[in-house]
């Protein structure tokens, strides 16, 4: 099962956020007060109701106490409704509506359990109204839509034994790091919720707690009476929640880093990174399991981030993440609408990546604002060949390249790598990285890799059979620009160019037997011979 899309209408300063679409990352970026940990806190409170709802209308529903009262940190009308518009005649709810796709075999046990059948998607609507109490429905229209609608109570109950889902708030305290904890173990015991056995425990638990409760208001509301004599009653209960999760709530975490000390003790970049650590080895078997993650970037140092990160996109191999950030790190530059922008209540997949630059403040150079995707190569000379060589290769990069959707970047030599990328992930570039194999571009790969800009999926080497070093001169026809080095420098290449040593040191020793000098100036202006003569032969094509 997977959440696909999730729409939110007046909640907080969230008026109107039409179906954002959720795929296995979605991030929310905005400036701040815009409303992104809003459109989380109403993902969390659906998926809360949801889950009680699997709760109160499940087994349990004949001896739930019939005193229940809504637990108004849940939901409180008066806090969660947008207060500009609570003195308006009509339209007085929240509504939360979450749309599910469902897994071939889930919409087989659909068939079993609700005796229906199912195209693959269960949208489910919730209003919540001045009550402060839910209705769920299922929104389903079309052919059979009056029948599901017959079973919405089953069918909510089919969908929220299915969710596994943590809401992680930006400040992550101890405390918060213990509360999620509570949190997996609830999610975790949820599995024993059809075991016969487990069921009536839990109902000898129930009447055992309730009588305990029952003498202690008897005992509250006699002294209460002598002073207000109008008290009828005084009831004290246990939300379901609160009362399967209390015999659990007593432990400790230890950290041992050298020193094992309680995770109270540590700093705050711990705290965060052990929060977020704990969701990365739980055990779901099956069924919606989504976190969402309020500024992961909290508390850290920038080096913790890109760790973060690391946690993050290995999360979303198995599970749905949802997450607000102000950091460009933590933006999908592969899949631009995955990035939702909040702008004055409102949701809306970002369309192109300068609208993200835009929301996140950052000022990219002339030539990335609009460019995607860029390929880093050495020199300038190179940049000329292979823009000339991609263009007639393929006519979308072609059109890529035009549209600067596509850049191929110079940085000036290999040393400059590190220093280059790290620019380039703060504009929300995809790169890519292309560099002579020799030792510099070696090297260079090392210290990228070392400061976490680079890895070896995104940097390919020039390499050439037979070559214990290559540079991209090598993989060039000698005959296309053989004439031209005579023209421009009086050398003959011939015989004297070959061997298995890197381009330039092949022809720094055709430049020294003809007796002309050879330096780094000299190099390059050759080097951009060759790149001139590429583009120009390119050109007849």
């Amino acid at each position: 099962m997977r959440l696909v899309n999730f729409s939110v209408t007046n909640f907080r300063s969230i008026t109107a956020a039409h179906k954002i679409p959720i795929s296995n990352a979605t991030i929310l970026i905005g400036k701040n007060n815009e409303g992104k940990s809003n459109i989380l806190k109403a993902l969390a409170l659906a998926m809360r109701l949801l889950q009680e709802h699997a709760i109160y209308e499940g087994r349990r529903r004949a001896y739930r106490a019939k005193i229940y009262k809504r637990d108004e940190r849940i939901y409180f009308w008066e806090r969660d409704f947008p207060i500009s518009l609570q003195n308006r005649k009509r339209s007085k709810q929240t509504i939360l509506r979450l749309e599910f796709a469902l897994s071939k075999e889930e919409i087989d046990d659909f068939k079993k359990e609700i005796k229906s059948s199912l195209n693959g998607t269960l949208p489910i609507e919730i209003r919540i109204s001045e009550d402060n109490r839910p209705s769920i429905k299922v929104q389903k229209r079309g052919r059979g839509s009056k029948t599901l609608n017959s079973k919405s109570s089953k069918i909510t109950e089919f969908i929220a034994k299915r969710i596994f889902f943590n809401y992680i708030p930006a400040i992550r305290t101890d405390q918060e790091a213990i509360s999620i904890i509570r949190e997996m173990l609830f999610q975790e015991l949820r599995q024993l919720e059809h075991d016969d056995n487990y069921q009536e425990a839990i109902h000898i638990i129930y009447e055992l707690q309730q009588k305990v409760l029952n003498n202690l208001a008897s005992r509250i509301k006699e002294p209460l009476s002598e002073f207000l004599p109008s008290i009828k009653n005084v009831n004290i209960y246990l939300t379901d929640y609160r009362r399967f999760i209390g015999a659990s709530r007593d432990f400790e975490i230890i950290i041992d880093d050298g020193t094992p000390t309680s995770i109270e003790f540590k700093g705050e970049g711990v705290k965060s990174l052990a929060t977020l650590g704990l969701l990365k080895n739980r055990s779901i078997k099956g069924g919606a399991s989504i976190i969402a993650i309020e500024e992961p970037e909290s508390h850290l140092h920038p080096a913790a981030i890109h760790q973060l990160n690391k946690i993050i996109s290995s999360l979303s191999n198995d599970n749905q993440i949802i997450i607000t950030t102000h950091n460009p790190l933590f933006v999908d530059r592969l899949d631009v609408k995955s990035n939702i922008i909040i702008d004055s209540g409102r949701a809306r997949p970002a369309r192109k990546i300068h609208q993200i630059r835009e929301v996140l403040g950052i000022k990219a150079s002339d030539n990335l604002i609009n460019a995607n995707f860029v390929l880093i190569v050495e020199g300038e000379e190179d940049r000329i060949a292979l823009q000339a060589l991609l263009s007639t290769m393929s006519k979308s990069i072609n059109l890529s390249l035009k549209n600067n959707f596509l850049i191929i970047q110079p940085i000036g030599g290999a040393g400059n790598l590190s220093y280059k990328l790290s620019l380039l992930k703060n504009s929300l570039c995809v790169y890519h990285v292309l560099l002579d194999n020799d030792k510099a571009g070696k090297k260079a790969f090392s210290n990228a890799e070392k400061d976490d800009l680079l890895d070896l999926k995104s940097c390919t080497f020039i390499t050439c059979p037979g070559m214990p070093e290559s540079e991209f001169e090598d993989c060039i026809n000698v005959d296309i620009y053989q004439s031209s080095i005579k023209e421009n420098f009086g050398v003959t290449l011939g015989t004297l160019f070959k061997g298995n040593k890197k381009w330039s040191e092949r022809m720094m020793e055709v430049f020294h037997k003809q007796g002309k000098i050879w330096n780094d100036k000299i190099e390059k202006e050759v080097k951009r011979v060759v790149a001139e003569c590429i583009e120009k032969n390119l050109k007849k094509l």
